[in-house]
């Protein structure tokens, strides 16, 4: 394993990979404790837990990914999600980059230069998109905006992330996950849009496989 850095800056890689610029993410959003000062208010939080139970419903899920990270850099590939706490993000060449969380880590590879970067699932923002349930009673919750086309959820907690935060964004109608956005510590924004995704999806379990063996540090490392 690779510590040349502090964990927030290496996270930071993580997500710039894994995750840009949009105005949708930059929109203001409404603090959640404002939805409980009125009936309406209450409804429309309501609302919104029902599509975020909606999408922590999806066990498994593939699909493709457009990225823009925070230079307004634009990448593709294909990604696989299956809950609790795995991913897979495959980047479309020439990008060497592959992403892989299995539940306890997130491992980003370069298989060009045949590295790879470990850090805690626990420690990312990641963790709380793929959680088993997303609660938005929880103290993560930093705001929730509804609009006509949009429901738009962020979540975030400052003693596990710092000020990074991940913000998830939903189609009203079908609570179908449109895109999510990762803001670091400093303010970038590395956003995913995802399409032709396709639920209920059986996977083999070396799709999320982590090669510990090549990564020095670990316990599987092999000389």
């Amino acid at each position: 394993m690779n510590n040349s850095n502090s964990i927030p800056d290496r996270i930071l890689l993580t997500r710039r990979h894994l995750l840009g610029s949009l105005a949708v993410a930059a929109a203001a959003t409404i603090p959640i404790a404002a939805y409980a000062q009125t009936a309406s208010a209450a409804s429309g939080t309501a609302t919104a837990q029902a599509i975020a139970d909606h999408f922590s419903s999806v066990a498994t899920m593939q699909g493709e990914f457009v990225q823009f990270g925070p230079r307004g850099e634009q990448t593709g590939g294909k990604f696989y999600i299956q809950r609790p706490g795995k991913l897979r993000f495959n980047y479309d060449n020439p990008s060497p980059i592959r992403v892989i969380a299995d539940g306890k880590n997130v491992a980003v590879g370069n298989t060009k230069l045949k590295t790879w970067d470990l850090y805690p699932l626990s420690k990312t923002p990641l963790s709380l998109l793929l959680a088993q349930r997303i609660d938005l009673s929880a103290a993560s919750v930093k705001s929730v905006k509804q609009e006509s086309d949009l429901t738009t959820i962020a979540l975030g907690n400052n003693t596990v992330f710092g000020n990074s935060t991940i913000t998830m964004m939903f189609d009203p109608k079908t609570y179908d996950l449109r895109q999510w956005t990762i803001t670091d510590n400093q303010g970038k924004d590395t956003s995913v849009m995802v399409f032709n995704v396709k639920t209920g999806v059986q996977f083999d379990d070396k799709v999320f496989r982590v090669p510990y063996e090549v990564i020095p540090g670990t316990a599987a490392y092999r000389d």
